[in-house]
């Protein structure tokens, strides 16, 4: 990629997720210019082969406008359901006995068939049953391996294959179904850049996963059930990113126990070094309203405050009518809150600790340098991306330039806050990362004549996991002057 394209002005990342309202190259283009930086494709919703062409789209916008562009595939993941009644539904009342049990036999008011085996296996005395996301409520009287029953503390009509959430309990569950097999091989083949494993429970559910991927794309787990939080280290640290999935995460705890737990799931994934995303319903009225409610535009900015990598919008860019409007307003909001002077400080709140390495030591150094010598920006040369990350997590005050040979590396970069990513030629000595910089510093308009900029690298180059160079830098201002080569 040759074409210079200047960064967008804020630092956090909007991840947008394409549907039926957005589907379209016109669609997407409309939303990139609204400001989405990656785009998510729900892997619950219709055939792999309606998201090749949409895939297609977000590619050809990527060469079309000169800019590395971030697609997240996001399985389904396994999903719980009751089976179906002889009526199509019944009526639940609070305080009334009902039995889910392995007979596959239409139900009624008093039985249906629960085909879940790992349920039967994992239930005890006491333990809650939330159907259809969390509206009615069952707590379990006594378990057996194929019958369990139950008392109706919230009821109401309960039809056909309605979802069924379990918070009390750890499923015996592989996180990979069938279908996720399926979709997560036709997402490698697509080359998709993130791969979002749904419903992770433990460190293990990821490790299927990571293999199946075999390095071709980077995987993020989702946080969405309790039993994840217990684990919550272990997950950050066998992923690459994280996403605070509050769809299921509310269903399953009281509401008021999710603020709290999306900022320690942001501050985890901060301190280790992961980026992360604040999902689910962030501007949830805007599917029907052209603008948001006061209590969506406060818990945006909340996020953005709290140094989220990218917060995301689903039915509101999927399926919504104003899915430029939301992704304008998600952008619009983004900038407000980083425009107060108060938001570097509050983005630090988080203490990043760096390990005790040279590539983590240099990282802070980028940072703290930056802001005592003025500079316009870091520009970090990178193969595999693991120093735009370190970057990233150090939270600088100016925007960080990855420059890298590889176009995955690039694209992947779409998740990580401050980052502005460019697929170009490396570096073969010191002589030339110094001119590179600034000639891409320049073109980039990151910098301009006068200005000062960190430049990290690692020698011998073309080197994965070798960051061990520093370099402070002036542009003069005439870098690109009879430079006729065909990058910069």
């Amino acid at each position: 990629m040759t074409q210079a394209v200047s960064p967008r002005s804020r630092k956090v990342r909007v991840l947008a997720t394409l549907g039926p309202a957005s589907n379209s190259f016109e669609m997407i283009e409309k939303l990139f210019d609204a400001g989405a930086d990656a785009f998510r494709i729900n892997m619950s919703h219709g055939d792999q082969a309606s998201k090749v062409p949409v895939i297609q789209a977000i590619r050809a916008l990527e060469k079309s406008r000169g800019r590395p562009t971030t697609i997240l595939a996001d399985l389904q993941g396994p999903k719980l359901r009751v089976g179906k009644f002889a009526e199509g539904k019944v009526m639940l009342t609070a305080g009334q006995e009902f039995v889910l049990d392995r007979d596959p036999a239409p139900g009624d008011a008093t039985r249906v068939q629960l085909p879940h085996r790992e349920i039967f296996e994992a239930a005890h005395a006491d333990a809650r049953l939330l159907l259809d996301d969390g509206k009615m409520v069952l707590r379990v009287l006594s378990a057996t391996p194929d019958r369990l029953v139950t008392r109706v503390e919230v009821g109401g009509f309960l039809s056909n294959s309605k979802g069924l959430n379990v918070p009390d309990m750890v499923l015996p569950l592989a996180a990979l179904t069938e279908k996720d097999r399926s979709d997560l091989a036709f997402s490698v083949d697509q080359n998709v850049d993130w791969i979002a494993l749904s419903f992770v429970q433990r460190p293990e559910d990821l490790m299927e996963a990571r293999r199946l991927i075999g390095g071709k794309a980077a995987l993020l787990a989702k946080i969405e059930k309790p039993s994840a939080i217990t684990r919550l280290e272990e997950i950050v640290e066998q992923c690459d990113g994280v996403m605070v999935a509050r769809g299921d995460l509310g269903v399953e705890l009281p509401p008021q126990s999710v603020p709290p737990l999306q900022k320690r799931i942001v501050e985890t994934a901060r301190r280790m070094g992961r980026p992360v995303i604040v999902a689910t319903q962030m501007l949830e009225s805007m599917i029907e309203s052209p603008s948001p409610t006061r209590a969506e535009v406060s818990d945006v900015a909340t996020a953005v405050y709290d140094g989220a990598d990218a917060i995301m919008l689903s039915a509101e860019s999927a399926a919504g009518q104003w899915p430029v409007e939301s992704v304008a307003m998600m952008n619009s909001i983004a900038d407000a809150v980083e425009r107060d002077p108060a938001h570097g400080d509050r983005v630090h709140f988080t203490v990043t600790k760096p390990d005790p390495t040279t590539a983590d030591a240099l990282a802070e150094a980028a940072k703290n340098i930056a802001c005592t010598v003025s500079a316009a920006a870091i520009v970090c040369f990178t193969s595999s991306g693991s120093t735009a990350r370190r970057i990233s997590r150090e939270r600088p005050t100016v925007p960080i330039l990855v420059l890298t040979p590889r176009i995955e590396t690039a694209r992947r970069a779409g998740l990580l806050w401050g980052t502005h990513a460019v697929n170009t030629r490396d570096v073969d000595s010191f002589e030339e990362m110094v001119a590179k910089a600034k000639r891409m510093a320049l073109r980039h308009n990151l910098a301009g004549a006068g200005e000062r900029i960190i430049v990290t690298a690692g020698v011998p180059f073309g080197t994965p996991g070798s960051t061990n160079v520093l370099h402070v830098v002036t542009i003069t201002g005439d870098e690109l002057k009879n430079y006729g080569g065909p990058e910069a």
